[in-house]
C-alpha cells in the first residue's frame, strides 16, 4: 500500500473548500513562492522536519472522528506543499473516500500538470474521483509569474481550460500582493480569463500577509518580501470588484 508523506493536518478547516472540512497538508513542492507561508512544507518526502508517513486508511480513520460535522457539503481537502507531487497516493486516498461516501477537494497550483504520458492518465484518473479543485492562479502574465514562484504559467493555465473541458467545479484563489499581483491591467486579464471558464464556481482574493515570516528565520531561509506591507483596504476592494465580480 502506499504511504503518502503528510506534514500536517488540520480538522476543521472552513475555508479549503465547501462546508467544513479536515484538510490533509502534504509535504514537498517545487515552486518558490515569494509569499508562500508554509516554506516548511517545500523539501520532499522524509526530508521534510516532521513529516509523517501515513496509509490511506490512517488518514481517512482520523479524518472520520470528525464526520459529524462536515454534514451534507463538507469533507477532506488535500492542500500541500503540491499534492500532486503525491499524485499516485492522492488517487487511493480518493478512491477509498468515495467507496466511504466522503467528498474530496484539491487544493493545488497544478505547477506538475501535464496532458501528456503517463502524468495525465493519473490526472484522469484522479479527477474522476475529486469534486472540487481550489485552483491558485499565482500571476496571469508568464515571466512575472516566472519571477514570483521560480516557474512560469503555461502548464498552470493549461490545467485550468482542462478542468473546464471536464465541467469540474473550480474554485480560482489569486494572492493580492502590492506591486507585484495588484496591478489593474493585470487583474482585468485574471478576470478576462476566468470569464472563458464556465466551471469557475467561486473566485477569491486573499490579500498578501507576512504573518510566516518568522518561518523563514528559523529555517535559515530568505524571505524575499521582506518590508512588504499587507494591501490596503481600498486596493483589496478594488481587487475583489473587478477579479471577484467582474466589474
Amino acid at each position: 500500500m502506499t504511504k503518502g508523506y503528510v506534514h500536517s493536518t488540520e480538522s476543521f478547516g472552513s475555508v479549503d473548500g465547501p462546508g467544513i472540512r479536515f484538510i490533509i497538508f502534504m509535504q514537498g513542492c517545487d515552486m518558490r513562492c515569494k509569499y508562500c507561508h508554509n516554506p516548511d512544507t517545500w523539501a520532499h518526502g522524509s526530508a521534510g522536519k516532521n513529516v509523517t508517513e501515513m496509509t490511506v486508511d490512517e488518514i481517512l480513520t482520523k479524518a472520520e472522528r470528525y464526520r459529524s460535522y462536515w454534514r451534507e457539503k463538507g469533507g477532506i481537502t488535500v492542500s500541500g506543499g503540491e499534492p500532486l507531487l503525491q499524485i499516485d497516493f492522492l488517487i487511493e486516498l480518493f478512491e477509498e473516500a468515495k467507496k466511504r461516501g466522503i467528498t474530496t477537494c484539491i487544493d493545488t497550483c497544478a505547477q506538475p500538470f501535464s496532458r501528456e504520458g503517463e502524468f495525465f492518465a493519473k490526472f484522469e484518473r484522479l479527477m474522476a474521483v475529486t469534486d472540487t479543485v481550489l485552483l491558485d492562479i499565482k500571476h496571469i502574465r508568464t515571466e512575472e509569474h516566472k519571477e514570483l514562484t521560480g516557474h512560469k504559467n503555461e502548464n498552470i493555465i493549461e490545467c485550468a481550460k482542462y478542468l473546464s473541458e471536464i465541467s469540474k467545479p473550480v474554485w480560482i484563489r489569486h494572492v493580492l500582493v502590492p506591486s507585484i499581483t495588484d496591478k489593474e491591467e493585470d487583474l482585468r486579464a485574471v478576470r478576462a480569463f476566468i470569464e472563458t471558464l464556465p466551471n469557475v464556481e467561486k473566485v477569491e482574493i486573499l490579500p498578501y500577509h507576512s504573518m510566516a515570516e518568522f518561518k523563514y528565520e528559523q529555517l535559515g531561509i530568505e524571505y524575499k518580501l521582506k518590508g512588504v506591507l499587507p494591501p490596503s483596504k481600498e486596493s483589496v476592494e478594488i481587487a475583489k470588484r473587478i477579479v471577484e465580480r467582474g466589474e
